[in-house]
């Protein structure tokens, strides 16, 4: 087997170990797990504008950087308006709550 096939069975096998790991986790997990996800995806933004930056006149590791930097950006926004949303969805629940006492 050559390296690319190799690194394509890493990418599968990982992919589904990744989908029944995060299937198992249960929903008062999520904001944590979520959290360091972003954590993570800051790391990527950084290494991809340093990419970027680094190139010079590589069209390669141009286009590269930039897609990883799109992805990790998205995953970033994304993952931070879940969580606002998670935790506004706390905020209203306690509020109705407290208020008919």
């Amino acid at each position: 087997m050559d390296g690319f096939q190799e690194q394509l069975w890493v990418l599968l096998l990982g992919s589904l170990l990744g989908l029944e790991l995060i299937g198992k986790v249960p929903p008062t997990l999520h904001t944590p797990l979520m959290s360091g996800a972003n954590a993570i995806s800051g790391i990527t933004m950084l290494a991809a504008l340093t990419l970027i930056t680094r190139a010079g006149e590589n069209i390669l590791l141009l286009s590269l950087g930039s897609v990883s930097l799109g992805f990790a950006l998205f995953n970033v926004v994304g993952g931070f308006l879940v969580t606002d949303r998670m935790l506004t969805m706390f905020r209203s629940s306690r509020k109705s709550s407290g208020g008919g006492q």
